[in-house]
């Protein structure tokens, strides 16, 4: 397979500015494990290889077992998550497949979200949400594959 175009190239300056958001994302205060086990789970869910790729090897980088980057697709069925990550999967889930509840993201999803992230945290997992949907659909639209990042 071969990527359509370079996003990086055609579109420079919206790239730059995807790459700040990420800058923002990972200065927050949320857990690099946390924000890394959300883009992965986010990019499971939009079947975007080139992310769950990138995503699961930068997971294990940064000392995440092999566990808790498998099972992360069952994570309510395992024992490998904090209460504070499974909050963190539930409000991504939730707000990736946002069409799939009239509610749009229930209160208790939030609520549960709230309980365990101050508010500067909770801003910082939403834009995290946004960010990896977003990089989600530029590289599926853009059929970019996996491992070539």
């Amino acid at each position: 397979m071969q990527a359509r175009m370079s996003i990086r190239k055609s579109a420079a300056e919206g790239y730059k500015a995807m790459l700040a958001l990420e800058g923002y994302i990972n200065a927050s205060g949320v857990p690099r494990s946390t924000l890394d086990l959300v883009r992965l789970r986010v990019s499971q869910i939009n079947g975007c290889a080139f992310c769950v790729n990138m995503h699961a090897a930068d997971a294990k980088k940064a000392g995440e077992t092999d566990e808790r980057v498998w099972s992360v697709a069952a994570w309510r069925e395992t024992p490998f998550y904090t209460d504070e990550e499974r909050a963190a999967l539930a409000l991504a889930e939730s707000a990736t497949r946002i069409a799939d509840d009239a509610d749009g993201v229930p209160d208790d999803v939030w609520n549960d979200a709230a309980d365990h992230y101050d508010e500067a945290d909770l801003a910082a997992l939403v834009m995290t949400i946004a960010s990896i949907n977003a990089w989600n659909r530029i590289n599926v639209t853009l059929r970019n594959p996996a491992a070539s990042h």
